[in-house]
This record gives structure tokens, C-alpha cells and sequence, in this order.
């Protein structure tokens, strides 16, 4: 008979629907979970959906790992271990197999599931949980997600404990609670420890990274620019300004972000089911810079967007009928050209490569994206090492913004669309949601020909 780590003893125990296991490599998660279902398999009637985000053949799957606590146990007479499912002749236990990126369909038509166990859960995505959850509908029925920690923004580090509350409970678990842990193992966590510590702490303590390499704009940098321009000593208020950006009516939200100067000071979001209507949209987007004292603001014209302009005229019509001034609206394409697209595009190391940016924008929402990543990073660098630039190109957030905390994750989701040859934004990589704040901050801060909006003309 196998044993189980005696820390996670109580884990096991708690009755609850949501178990949610995480920590660092070496640390017994996957050993257990495997052992404690397959216990559980042959002393109760119970079917298994065990799931992971890729699986190309049932090797990828946690198969071996319950085939594996079977034979250690001297059980192997008692299931039928057959080629894609294993069975418990005597309860009639099943478990079975499935990749969630390619089979999220067949998952969601799984019927009588008493255990769902997802395995390498850091990939699991808002969208794959809105199926997996309500199939998992069975009385008494658990959901077992395990996973070791990547980014700090993920949606099962930041969002899932959130949704579940007190319906789960949340285990950290490392490699120095692993009694049956190796010497050689513990001495590879030990070598790294020695040679680069932030590794250490990441791979083999769990603790999520703060950055991915592969977003355009990274965490760290949105960090830094929090109260910049106290740290920096900076007057950096100026003309007051506002964008916003246009929901369906949908699960997307309407968000509209207000500056004063180059400071951000404020979002707001609101679903666009509230409202009922574009036309509602842009009446409140009025209200809120009528509100903070700003004379208009951008609006995304692509898609639902395209109806605001004759919205605000109408209510600009009113507005002058009763004796009050119109705001000041503009139109923001994102799908548009590319401005200055004859100039050279500026690499962070100041190299232009003869690349122009009409080559390697693919859009201007790219080239407003590309903007906005620069101002985060030029201010990191200043605050974090003292490296000077101009302060026009420079960004800063007030520390009481609204919505801080999701600003941050929403500012750090866009990357690079892969396959792309020039550079285009995917907004929403992973199937992740809008990131609609970010969207009405890369706006304002959107780089404009017009000399009027040019922010060096703001001081």
C-alpha cells in the first residue's frame, strides 16, 4: 500500500466542492491526488473526469499516475486498466481522460461526473471554466484543480478563489513538505537556490512571477508608474481628457478612463446590459466628464462604437438648446492607418533597423498599444534606476484610481499575436476577457498627428 503526505492529510478531508491544491515542483500534489483517487475508486462507486489543458495522447494524461498507485498497492487484479480508461471490476469506478483546449465540447456533454480533477490548472482560462463548472452538477460531486503557480494575473490565481469563496479550500504545499522527496531531488532545489533565487522561488516555492515576458506591456512597469509623479517629483497635471471604450451588450463592459495631464486619475466601468443602449452609453460618458469638469472625450468608433457619433450630437444638440456647451467629441479608430508611417520605428535600445512604422505597425491600435508601452516602460526605468527621459513621455497612476488592482492585470494581458508579420495586439489571449479599462487608458494616451492633442502641448 502507497502512502499519502501526511500534510495534506486535512486537505483531503474537508468537505468541500472546490478543492484547490498549488505550490512548487517536488511537492507530492499530482502523487496524492492520484493516490487519494484511487482509494477512493476502489471503496466507492464514483466516476473520474480527469482533465488537462493539452493532451495528445493518453501518456500526457494523469493515467500513468493512477495506473502506477494500482500496481504499488498490489491492486491490479481488482481494475481493468484498459488503453484509454481504467476500471474497478467490483464498484465499477471509471476514470476518464480528456484534453481541454481540444475536447472542451466532449467535456461539456460528460454526464454523472463525482470527481473532476484538473491537472496543471495554472492554463485553465475564464471561458474553459463557464463549461467545466456546470457539468460538474452531481450532488455532492468535487472538483480538484492543481497547479504550480506561473503569473501573478493568471485566472486561477487571481479570479477562480474569488467566484468560489467559501465553497473551496486553497492548499500551498512545497518540495519541504514532501516526506518521500529524494536526496537528489531536494539537492537540485537546493543548487538552484544557490545560483539564481528568483528562480528558486518560482519554480520550487510557487510563487507567481510578476511578469510575462510575452506581454507587451509588462506588470512590473505598471507598478513603478503608481504615484510616479510623486516619486519623480513631477508636476505632470495638465489638460483634463477622457476616452471611452464602447461594450456590446454583452459580457463586455463600457470603461472610460480620465487623465489630467499625464496622470491617470480614474476609471469606470459599467455593463452595457445597464444601459440598455448605445445611445445611454455615451449620456453617461457625458455625465462623468460634465462630473470631473472635462470638455469631451475619444470614443472607440470601431464596431458597437460606430453610433456614438450621432448620439453625441444629438445630446450636444440638447446640451446647446438649454444654454449648456457641448463637449468635445472625437473618433479613435483602432483599425485605422498608421500615423507618421513614413518615419522610422524607434526600438527601446534607440535603433531604427530601417524599419518604418507603416511596416511595423499593422494598425494604429497596434501603434497606440506600442505608445502606451513605451510611457510604462521609459517611467520604470526612471523610477527603478533613475535613467531620465523627457516627461512627456512618461506615465503615471494616482494611487487612489479606481479598479487599481484589475487595471494592472488588464494592462499586462495584451501580447503579440503570433504568426503575425507585423505587429498586431491580441487583446485577449487565451480566450481571456476584454480588457476593456485598458483599453480607455490606451486611448487618451493614444498618439496623435493633430497638434492640439500632442500631450507636449499640455504644460
Amino acid at each position: 500500500m502507497y502512502q499519502l503526505n501526511p500534510f495534506l492529510k486535512e486537505f483531503w478531508r474537508t468537505r468541500k466542492p472546490y478543492k484547490l491544491l498549488k505550490g512548487g515542483r517536488f511537492s507530492s500534489k499530482t502523487q496524492d491526488a492520484g493516490g487519494m483517487a484511487t482509494f477512493l475508486a476502489r471503496n466507492y462507486s464514483l466516476r473520474f473526469l480527469c482533465i488537462r489543458q493539452f493532451q495528445n495522447r493518453i501518456a500526457d494524461s494523469v493515467y500513468t499516475v493512477i495506473k502506477n498507485k494500482i500496481e504499488a498497492a498490489g491492486w491490479t487484479d481488482e481494475f481493468d486498466i484498459l488503453a484509454t480508461s481504467i476500471k474497478h471490476k467490483k464498484t465499477g469506478s471509471e476514470f476518464l481522460f480528456y484534453g481541454m483546449a481540444r475536447n472542451i465540447a466532449e467535456i461539456k456533454g460528460t454526464e454523472d461526473i463525482d470527481i473532476c480533477w484538473i491537472e496543471e490548472g495554472e492554463g485553465l482560462t475564464e471561458e474553459q471554466w463557464s463549461t467545466i463548472d456546470p457539468t460538474i452538477r452531481k450532488a455532492g460531486a468535487e472538483v480538484w484543480i492543481l497547479w504550480n503557480p506561473d503569473i501573478i494575473t493568471d485566472f486561477i490565481q487571481v479570479k477562480l478563489p474569488r467566484l468560489l469563496g467559501d465553497d473551496c479550500v486553497i492548499k500551498h504545499i512545497n518540495y519541504q513538505e514532501n516526506p518521500f522527496l529524494s536526496d537528489s531531488a531536494k539537492q537540485k532545489a537546493e543548487r538552484l537556490k544557490r545560483a539564481d533565487i528568483e528562480a528558486y522561488n518560482h519554480i520550487y516555492l510557487g510563487i507567481p512571477t510578476n511578469d510575462d515576458e510575452s506581454s507587451i506591456i509588462k506588470r512590473s512597469w505598471v507598478e513603478a508608474a503608481v504615484n510616479a509623479h510623486e516619486v519623480l517629483g513631477l508636476d505632470m497635471e495638465g489638460k483634463l481628457s477622457s476616452a471611452l471604450d464602447i461594450a456590446d451588450l454583452g459580457k463586455d463592459e463600457n470603461a472610460q478612463s480620465f487623465t489630467d495631464g499625464l496622470i491617470l486619475k480614474d476609471v469606470k466601468k459599467w455593463k452595457g446590459k445597464v444601459t440598455g443602449d448605445i445611445y445611454a452609453t455615451v449620456e453617461l460618458a457625458f455625465d462623468n466628464c460634465i462630473d470631473r469638469g472635462v470638455s469631451g472625450f475619444l470614443y472607440d468608433a470601431d464596431g458597437m462604437g460606430a453610433a456614438a457619433r450621432g448620439d453625441a450630437r444629438k445630446i450636444n444638440e440638447d446640451r446647446e438648446s438649454e444654454g449648456l456647451n457641448a463637449l468635445n467629441i472625437e473618433s479613435f479608430y483602432g483599425s485605422g492607418e498608421v500615423i507618421y508611417k513614413e518615419e522610422y520605428f524607434i526600438t527601446p535600445e534607440g535603433d531604427s533597423k530601417g524599419v518604418t512604422n507603416g511596416k511595423y505597425f499593422s494598425n494604429y491600435k497596434a501603434q497606440s498599444w506600442w505608445s502606451l508601452r513605451e510611457r510604462f516602460r521609459k517611467t520604470y526605468e526612471f523610477v527603478m534606476s533613475g535613467h531620465e527621459y523627457p516627461m512627456d513621455e512618461l506615465i503615471s497612476i494616482d494611487g487612489g484610481c479606481s479598479f487599481l488592482e484589475e487595471l494592472k492585470d488588464e494592462l499586462a494581458r495584451p501580447k503579440k499575436k503570433r504568426g503575425s508579420p507585423k505587429l498586431t495586439i491580441d487583446k485577449s489571449p487565451d480566450d481571456m476577457p476584454s480588457p476593456n479599462l485598458a483599453d480607455a487608458v490606451m486611448m487618451v494616451y493614444a498618439p496623435q498627428e493633430e497638434k492640439s492633442l500632442d500631450f507636449a502641448d499640455l504644460f
